[in-house]
C-alpha cells in the first residue's frame, strides 16, 4: 500500500524510536530533582526516602509553584488529607469553567491539548455530577446530530482521552466482514478504502490489530519492541510511548472497533485507574453505539414498514387470481429496488422447470401476460440461468454485468427482445421450500446494493405469503366448484341398498361360465340382473392370482358385491356410456388378460379390470370439449381430461364408502400401487392422449425393443389395452356392431342438439341432420383409430388378433353401406 503523508508515521518500531521527541529540560526547581511528569517524584509527608526541603519564612509565589510542580505527590496527598470535598468540588467547577480544549495536533488529528477553546465534547471530565449531566446532554445532542456508529465512537473516544489526560488517541473500526481493521479519520468519508491504515486482524502487525484479535485490553509502558505487535501504534507511533488500547465489544461478542490512547515520553505511564475509567467509558460507548444503531435501523425499518404495509393492503385486499398477485408483487419489487424490470418465476417441481406467464416484455406497456393469453408461458430448466441457479441453491445473487456471467440465460432476452445489464435475484420461500424466484433487472441509478438485498429479503417473506394465499384462494375456488359437483352427484346417485346386496348374495355365482373368455362373447346378451354376478365371477378369478399371507383373505365377497352394485348405481341412464357399456369394456379387458397368459402382473391385471369397470362413472353423455365450452363446474376443476379425472374421483369416492373398499386386504404399498394404476388407466381412455401413447409404443414394437420386464413398457401397453377395450363394440359381430353404432350416435346427436340450442355449430358426427353420413363416419373411425389400435396390440400380443379380424370384417360392411348410399345419391341426382 503506497504511503501517504499521514501513513509515513506508520512504520517499524525502530523508525518510531528515531522519530521520538526528547523531553525538555526543567526550567525551575529547588532540589536538583529536575525531571518532569512521572519521573523523580518526591515522597509525600510521612513517607521514607527523599527528605522535603526546608522553606524559609519569606517564600515567593514562584517558589511555591516551582516546589509543587516538582513534588506532585506531596500536593496530591495534602489536598486529599486536608481539603474538604465541597471545597474540592468548588475548585473543580471553577477550573472546569476556565479550561478550554484546543488541539495542538503537531500534524496529528487526535492529539489532546488543554488549549482548545471550542465547545467539543472532550470537555467531559471526570468531575462532579452537575458537570457530567451537562456533558451527557451535549453528548446526547451530538448523537442526534450524527446518529451513526463511527461518529458516536469518535466523540466518545475524544471524551475518554480527555478524561484520563491522554496526549493523543486513535480510533479503529472493524470492517463488515470482520477480517480487517482500519483507521477512522474524523470528518472523512469513513470508508475502509479511504483509510490511511488497514491491517488484517491478528498478531504480528499493529497493536490495534492485536487487540481486535485477542479481544483483551492491552496497557504497556513502552509500546516499542513488543513482539506481539512489532509495528506498534499505526498512527502517531513517532511520539507515543505509554499506550492503553481497549476493544469495543458488542453484546453479541463481536468486536466493532479498538480505542487506542497514548502518552508521549514526557507523560506518565497509564495506571490501573486509567484502565478502569476507560473500561467504564467503553461500556457506555457500547450502549451509545447500540442506541445510535437502533435509531438508524428504526428509521430505516419505519420506511420499510410503511412500504410493506402498502404491499399488504394492495395484495391481500384484492386477491382475485394468481396472475393478479404476481403482477402486484413485481410492481412493488420494482419500486423497492428502483429496478427497470422485474420478473417472477415460479417453480414447477414436476418438470424441474421455472415458468412465468407474467413478464415485463419491455415494450413500454409495463407488466402483462407474455402473449396476451393464459396459455403461453416462458419456461426453462431449473439448472439454467441466474434464476435457475437461485432456485436450485437458494442463494441470493447480485450481478453487476449479466453478459459476463456464464450462468446468465440469454434465452429470455431473446424471447422478449430486452437487454439485461445488472441483476438482483432472490428466492421466495414458503415453509422452507422455494416456490419461486424474483429477479430485478437493471437498476435505474447504478447497481444493486447490500441494502437492496436486505430490504428485499424482508419483502420476499410477504411475497411468499401473498403467493401462498393466492394458491389457497385458487384451491378454495376449486373446492367450491367441487362441492357443486358433489352436490349434483349426490342428488342423482346413492349407494346400493341392503335389499340389492341381499338379492345379489342369493344369486349363486357359477363355478364356470362357458365362452366368457372369447372375443365373440356378447356382454349385451347377459340379463341386467345377472351382470353383477358375472362381475363377481371375474373379480374372484383375478383376485385368486394375488398372493397374500393369509390365503383366505384375498378378498371380501360382501365388499365386492357392494362395490359392484354401487358402481352400477353411479352410472347415469344415458344412451351409450352407461352401466352396460362399463360391463362390456370390463369383460373385454378380462378376456384380453385371460387370453394372453397373464403377461401383466396380478396387481396390474386387477387394476386394469377395475379401471374398465369404473372408466365412465357418472358419464353425462357429453364429450370433454362440450364440458369445457359450456363452462361446467367439472371443466373448472379439471382443465384437461375433464370427464376422465371425474371418473377416477368417483371411483375413489366409492372405495371410501363403508364396506366398499375391495382392496382392504392388500398392503399399504400394494394399495397405493393399485390406485395409481387405476388413475393412470382411466385417464388413458381419453382419445386425446391415445395418439401420443400409440406412437411411442409403435416405435418400441417396430424396433423390437419392447421388454416385458420394464414397468414403463408395460404401462404404455396397459394404456393401449384400455383404448382397445373401450372400443370393443367395433370388433363384435356385425349385427351387434351396427346396433351399438346407432345407440352411440343417438348420444352424439343429443349433444349436437344442445349445442345448437347454445348457438354452437356441431361437428358433422354430432349433427342429427347429417345422420345419413353414419357409414362414412364409421369407415373413417375404424380406419383412423380402431384398426391401428388393434393391429399394434396384435403385434405385441398375438392372441388379440381376433380384434383385428372383427374390426376388418365390420369395416368391409360399413364400406359396402357407404358405397350403396353413394350409388343411391347418384341415382337420385340423375333422376
Amino acid at each position: 500500500m503506497p504511503e501517504s503523508t499521514e501513513n509515513k508515521a506508520m512504520s517499524s518500531a525502530a523508525k518510531q524510536l528515531s522519530n521520538r521527541r526528547l523531553p525538555p529540560l526543567s526550567a525551575t526547581g529547588s532540589s536538583g530533582n529536575k525531571s518532569g511528569g512521572s519521573h523523580g517524584r518526591s515522597t509525600p509527608p510521612g513517607g521514607g526516602g527523599t527528605s522535603i526541603p526546608t522553606l524559609s519564612d519569606s517564600i515567593s509565589t514562584e517558589q511555591v509553584t516551582s516546589y509543587l510542580d516538582e513534588n506532585p505527590d506531596f500536593l496530591e496527598n495534602y489536598v486529599l488529607s486536608n481539603v474538604k470535598q465541597d471545597q474540592l468540588e468548588r475548585w473543580v467547577i471553577r477550573g472546569a469553567h476556565k479550561i478550554t480544549n484546543h488541539r495542538e495536533t503537531n500534524g496529528l488529528d487526535n492529539e489532546v491539548s488543554s488549549g482548545d477553546k471550542t465547545n467539543s465534547l472532550s470537555n467531559w471530565k471526570f468531575c462532579v455530577h452537575s458537570d457530567k449531566k451537562k456533558m451527557l446532554q451535549e453528548l446526547t445532542r451530538e448523537i442526534h446530530r450524527h446518529p451513526n456508529k463511527p461518529q458516536v465512537l469518535s466523540e466518545l473516544t475524544n471524551c475518554v482521552a480527555s478524561a484520563i489526560s491522554a496526549d493523543g488517541f486513535n480510533l479503529y473500526l472493524v470492517d463488515e466482514c470482520g477480517n480487517d481493521i482500519y483507521y477512522f479519520k474524523p470528518n472523512s468519508n469513513n470508508t475502509k478504502s479511504s483509510s490511511v491504515c488497514t491491517r488484517k486482524i491478528g498478531p504480528g502487525s499493529t497493536l490495534a490489530a492485536y487487540v481486535a484479535y485477542t479481544k483483551q485490553t492491552v496497557c504497556v509502558d513502552d509500546v516499542l519492541g513488543d513482539e506481539r505487535f512489532p509495528e506498534g501504534v499505526a498512527v502517531g507511533g513517532g511520539i507515543a510511548k505509554s499506550v492503553l488500547a481497549q476493544p469495543i465489544i458488542e453484546s453479541s461478542g463481536s468486536v466493532v472497533g479498538v480505542v487506542e490512547l497514548y502518552r508521549t515520553i514526557q507523560g506518565k505511564s497509564f495506571a490501573a485507574e486509567d484502565e478502569e475509567i476507560v473500561s467504564r467509558y467503553i461500556v457506555w460507548a457500547t450502549v451509545a453505539v447500540y442506541y445510535a444503531e437502533m435509531y438508524h435501523t428504526m428509521t430505516k425499518q419505519r420506511k420499510l414498514n410503511d412500504f410493506l404495509l402498502a404491499v399488504t393492503r394492495s395484495v391481500f385486499q384484492d386477491i382475485v387470481s394468481m396472475d393478479t398477485v404476481i403482477m402486484k408483487i413485481m410492481n412493488f419489487a420494482q419500486r423497492l429496488t428502483n429496478a427497470d424490470r422485474a420478473s417472477l418465476f415460479l417453480v414447477d417441481y414436476k418438470t424441474n422447470e421455472l415458468y412465468a406467464r407474467i413478464f415485463d416484455v419491455g415494450d413500454g406497456q409495463g407488466l402483462q401476460k407474455v402473449d396476451g393469453t393464459v396459455h403461453k408461458e416462458i419456461r426453462f430448466p431449473m439448472d439454467k440461468g441466474i434464476a435457475g441457479h437461485v432456485a436450485s441453491t437458494g442463494e441470493t445473487t447480485n450481478i453487476l454485468d449479466a453478459y459476463k456471467d456464464d450462468r446468465f440465460n440469454r434465452d429470455v432476452d431473446r424471447q422478449t427482445g430486452y437487454t439485461t445489464k445488472t441483476i438482483l435475484c432472490m428466492p421466495i420461500y414458503i415453509r422452507g421450500c422455494i416456490i419461486g424466484v424474483v429477479q430485478m433487472v437493471n437498476k435505474l441509478n447504478g447497481v444493486f446494493t447490500k441494502s437492496d438485498e436486505e430490504a428485499f429479503e424482508t419483502f420476499a417473506v410477504y411475497c411468499g405469503l401473498a403467493l401462498h394465499h393466492a394458491k389457497l384462494y385458487d384451491k378454495i375456488r376449486r373446492s367450491e366448484q367441487k362441492n357443486k359437483v358433489a352436490l349434483e352427484v349426490l342428488s342423482y346417485h346413492a349407494r346400493c341398498s341392503e335389499e340389492e346386496v341381499t338379492e345379489c348374495i342369493n344369486m349363486q355365482t357359477p363355478e364356470k361360465i362357458p365362452g366368457l373368455t372369447t372375443f365373440e362373447f356378447s356382454p349385451w346378451s347377459v340379463e341386467d340382473t345377472r351382470k353383477p354376478v358375472y362381475v363377481l365371477y371375474m373379480f374372484k378369478d383375478l383376485f385368486k392370482t394375488i398372493s397374500t399371507k393369509r390365503h383366505e383373505e384375498r378378498f371380501d365377497l360382501e365388499y365386492l358385491m357392494r362395490f359392484t352394485l354401487t358402481v352400477r348405481k353411479n352410472y347415469r341412464n344415458v344412451p351409450y356410456h352407461n352401466w352396460i357399456h362399463a360391463f362390456s369394456v370390463a369383460h373385454s379387458m378380462y378376456t384380453l388378460i385371460k387370453s394372453t397368459n397373464n403377461t401383466f402382473t396380478p396387481l396390474e391385471s386387477l387394476s386394469l379390470f377395475v379401471a374398465c369397470l369404473c372408466h365412465d362413472l357418472d358419464h353425462r353423455g357429453k364429450t370433454n370439449s362440450f364440458m369445457v365450452k359450456s363452462d361446467t363446474p367439472l371443466a373448472a376443476i379439471y382443465s384437461t381430461s375433464t370427464m376422465e379425472h371425474h371418473h377416477f374421483n368417483q371411483t375413489v369416492t366409492i372405495l371410501q364408502h363403508e364396506g366398499h373398499n375391495i382392496f382392504n386386504h392388500l398392503t399399504s404399498q400394494e394399495y397405493k400401487e393399485v390406485l395409481g394404476n387405476i388413475k393412470k388407466f382411466i385417464l388413458a381412455t381419453d382419445l386425446a392422449l391415445f395418439f401420443g401413447n400409440k406412437a411411442r409404443l409403435k416405435e418400441l414394437a417396430d424396433k423390437k425393443e419392447f421388454v416385458w420386464n420394464k414397468e414403463e413398457h408395460r404401462s404404455m401397453l396397459a394404456a393401449h389395452c384400455m383404448t382397445a377395450a373401450d372400443l370393443c363394440s367395433m370388433y363384435k359381430p356385425w349385427q351387434l356392431t351396427e346396433k351399438l353404432a346407432k345407440i352411440i350416435m343417438e348420444e352424439f346427436w343429443l349433444q349436437g342438439d344442445e349445442e345448437k340450442e347454445q348457438g354452437i355449430e356441431p361437428i358433422a358426427m354430432m349433427d342429427r341432420d347429417k345422420a345419413d353420413q353414419l357409414p362414412q363416419s364409421q369407415v373413417g373411425f375404424i380406419v383412423g383409430i380402431c384398426l391401428p389400435c388393434y393391429e399394434l396390440l396384435a403385434n405385441i400380443l398375438p392372441e388379440t388378433h381376433p380384434m383385428v379380424m372383427g374390426a376388418s370384417s365390420n369395416l368391409k360392411k360399413w364400406k359396402e353401406l357407404a358405397e350403396k348410399q353413394g350409388a343411391e345419391k347418384e341415382t337420385q341426382s340423375e333422376a
